[in-house]
């Protein structure tokens, strides 16, 4: 399996949701969040297929929407357990979550 870069991960926004979304071969995982203010994002939900299971590709959604969080100045509140359970094995990542 191809190393995911963060970079890779396409970052899409309409109105008041977003995802980042990495593909590979036509299968995609996803990350969705609502934006709630400009301070604010909750983080919804964490899609990986059973296709890419196992490839990390969860994990680095999550440091993309770490990475974006700490660079524009916003806030994380996880909703989604798959994000949760990052940010309490990540605690260098306290500053980009509001919980």
């Amino acid at each position: 399996m191809t190393e995911i870069q963060l970079d890779d991960i396409a970052r899409e926004e309409q109105d008041s949701k977003g995802r980042y979304v990495w593909a590979l071969d036509g299968v995609e995982a996803e990350l969705s969040y609502t934006i709630t203010s400009p301070r604010l994002r909750i983080a919804d939900h964490t899609g990986v297929p059973d296709a890419l299971r196992g490839s990390g590709v969860g994990l680095k959604l999550v440091e993309r929407l770490v990475q974006d969080a700490r660079a524009e100045g916003w806030k994380i509140m996880p909703l989604c357990p798959f994000v949760n359970a990052q940010r309490k094995k990540n605690p260098d990542w306290a500053d980009a979550f509001s919980v």
